[in-house]
């Protein structure tokens, strides 16, 4: 996994806070409150694994609700605020797993949770709120986590960008220069920052000067030469960070990082691609089997409804397009009458969504969908047969949606970008309002998902699914 160093340290220091917050809590209960005292020395191993196991929760709570972002823990109002909100969750989780685990002093005592809660959100406001941001202050001062940056672009964007981090860094961002392929090599940007040479040449620059993180800040750049200058950093294996419009959709639906004000949207991959692969089939068999086998009364009562209702087969069988440009049948539940040849109002409908000439709503053609379709399509349940697709190997659980024959043949090169890992039954975009995002946005998204492609962001779009289909979010 590929983080800041910061990120990890932050993470340790909660873990041992975490822990010890454990600790303290079972001393004070069995020395005030409990009939029966029980040293440390007496706990066993078990109880001890499951302290540990909660801790990992923990972290993975504190995560999820971007405590390990500079723009958190910097801001002392907001950081307590999510800290609260983070150490509440933790502590629903602490008594989901003490009920599986039988810990009997959590268990079964209401006071050693609220002690625990007391304990660990005084230790955490005096550490996380003070104490750390005084030491990470020490540490940025003695370089130990400065962040060296290199911005791509000399441009307006990059010349803001540069003027804001300067004017007032609490980031511990130092800037090393610009490059750009526009402005001459040598020339002053910004206070004593210099255009260090050409695009191209960072490879031979990051050799010299060691930096670590880009910012690409290019104005008015078309996305394939904006995809390749990404490409070209990860290979180098920097932290790539972007601040142009054309990603603008991902903060405005996923919580991004800040510097000072300015959302970077990080486009590094965190994970060896090769073990997530498999460990990503191995959760995909896993979970389409058990979905298979509880939604298996859904499917009969779905089947005979189709059936009674209108003509033609249950499942619809249907080419899509997945993992690098292969095609495949794809399955669903059939939500329209059968019709002769192909829809081509459909498929002129869409090729205008593509080149953002028509609303997502005019794709759809509602004169063809049945009366039992309307409900499958408007809470997406017509997509659960892609369950099947899943134990194929055609489709995981989650990523970039598949396509259709001639949507690909109409895609920019960039726009394939999307199909480079195997498509998914739901996705980032799916969670963002599915009908209510423009086609490039769409792409972007997946993008963004396959450049930060995790197990953990796996889970957070399978959650997040369920209140999207339960509540038919963006369904058409």
């Amino acid at each position: 996994m590929r983080y800041p160093s910061y990120k990890y340290f932050y993470a340790a220091v909660d873990f041992i806070v975490i822990i010890s917050s454990f600790l303290i809590a079972h001393v004070l209960y069995y020395t005030f409150y409990a009939r029966i005292y029980v040293s440390l020395a007496d706990l066993r191993i078990g109880d001890y694994l499951n302290f540990f196991l909660t801790g990992l929760l923990f972290i993975l709570i504190f995560h999820y609700l971007h405590l390990y972002k500079m723009n958190i823990f910097l801001t002392r109002a907001l950081h307590l605020t999510v800290l609260f909100k983070a150490l509440i969750y933790g502590l629903l989780g602490m008594i989901v797993v003490s009920f599986f685990s039988k810990i009997s002093s959590i268990s079964d005592s209401r006071l050693f949770l609220s002690i625990y809660f007391l304990t660990s959100l005084t230790i955490f406001t005096l550490v996380r709120i003070f104490l750390l941001q005084i030491i990470y202050a020490k540490v940025l001062s003695n370089r130990i986590f400065k962040i060296q940056i290199l911005i791509i672009g000399a441009g307006k964007s990059g010349k803001s960008f540069a003027q804001k981090l300067s004017f007032e860094n609490i980031f511990g961002v130092e800037l090393v220069g610009f490059l750009d392929d526009t402005v001459e090599k040598g020339t002053t940007v910004f206070n004593n920052l210099k255009v260090l040479g050409k695009i191209d040449d960072i490879g031979e620059l990051k050799a010299r000067m060691n930096f670590k993180e880009v910012a690409i800040c290019i104005d008015r750049i078309e996305y394939e030469h904006l995809l390749d200058i990404i490409d070209k950093c990860q290979k180098l294996g920097l932290t790539v960070k972007v601040t142009s419009d054309l990603f603008g959709i991902i903060p405005q639906k996923i919580f991004s990082e800040e510097y000072q004000d300015i959302p970077v949207i990080n486009v590094s991959p965190k994970f060896n691609y090769t073990f997530y692969y498999f460990t990503k089939r191995a959760l995909d068999y896993l979970g389409a089997t058990i979905g298979i086998i509880l939604l298996s009364p859904f499917f009969i009562t779905t089947a005979i409804l189709i059936k009674l209702t209108s003509k033609g087969p249950v499942i619809y069988k249907q080419t899509r397009i997945g993992k690098n440009g292969k095609p495949f049948d794809f399955y669903k539940f059939r939500s329209m009458n059968l019709m002769d040849g192909e829809d081509h109002d459909r498929v002129k409908n869409m090729l205008n969504f593509m080149k953002g000439n028509s609303p997502s709503d005019k794709i759809v053609n509602d004169r063809r969908i049945t009366v039992v379709g309307k409900l499958l399509r408007k809470y997406s349940l017509d997509e659960i047969p892609q369950l099947l697709n899943v134990l194929k190997g055609d489709m995981s659980l989650v990523g970039p949606r598949p396509c259709l024959p001639y949507e690909y043949e109409h895609y920019d090169e960039w726009q394939k970008r999307r199909l480079s890992v195997i498509p998914g039954c739901t996705g980032l975009w799916q969670v963002s309002g599915r009908s209510e995002v423009n086609f490039n946005d769409s792409i972007v998204m997946d993008l963004y998902y396959i450049n930060n492609i995790s197990p953990w962001l796996d889970l957070q779009l399978i959650f997040k699914t369920l209140p999207v289909m339960l509540f038919a979010r963006g369904g058409k």
